[in-house]
């Protein structure tokens, strides 16, 4: 903490959906020192709720939950209680939910394999005014910062995709697999089959060689020797 809250605790709520979890991450803040848990919730609901009367210094946030998420529950403590700040600690670490947690206000981010001394860190950190990020979670920001962008072109989108759909459509039309397609986006195959399908599924399309051509005739990507 810094010097200006003295020798006083930070006051944190811990929310996280799986009840086990919660209670032993709570179980395992009173072990550390310089932390005081004063409230736990079940969704980011209830986090927003217990934000509001209870004034914390740090929420850490699980990102899935039921009702209302992780992002969208940060998305409101940053807007409506400012003072308050919002450490992720989730199992996930890919893109996905990296970067929209960010863009909602979280300024840390740490997954469920941090330690103790991690955890304090990240909250002195954000407390402090910097950022409480895992030494993992800094290596795929720079990772992410200095790969090149994919050639996706700036007007509107087609048919109502997603810029990430439009992104793998582009992928497939220069000719990769889900498989490179994941490890050029940093997600897991799972979530490349999910844009594939949600971006079929809007344009109709009924497999890869009509993306192909449909990309194409859309202007996404230029036809070889075009």
């Amino acid at each position: 903490m810094t010097e200006e809250r003295g020798a006083a605790p930070a006051r944190v709520v811990v929310a996280d959906d799986q009840t086990v979890v919660r209670e032993g991450i709570v179980m395992l803040l009173g072990l550390l020192p310089g932390i005081e848990v004063v409230g736990a919730a079940a969704d980011g609901d209830e986090a927003v709720r217990l934000v509001a009367g209870l004034d914390p210094d740090v929420v850490l946030m699980d990102l899935r939950m039921p009702r209302c998420d992780g992002v969208e529950a940060t998305r409101r403590i940053r807007s409506e209680h400012p003072r308050t700040q919002v450490v992720v600690l989730t199992t996930f670490a890919d893109d996905e939910s990296l970067f929209p947690a960010l863009r909602a206000g979280a300024r840390g981010y740490l997954t469920k394999d941090a330690g103790g001394d991690e955890i304090v860190r990240a909250v002195r950190s954000v407390l402090s005014g910097d950022a409480g990020l895992s030494p993992g979670i800094q290596r795929r920001l720079l990772e992410r910062l200095s790969e090149p962008e994919v050639a996706v072109p700036a007007q509107e989108t087609p048919d109502g995709l997603t810029l990430r759909e439009t992104e793998v459509l582009v992928l497939i039309a220069e000719g990769l697999s889900n498989q490179e397609i994941a490890r050029r986006l940093q997600v897991s195959t799972a979530t490349v089959k999910t844009h594939i399908n949600n971006l079929f599924a809007k344009t109709g399309l009924k497999g890869r060689a009509q993306a192909v051509r449909y990309a194409f005739g859309k202007g996404l990507v230029r036809p070889p020797g075009g």
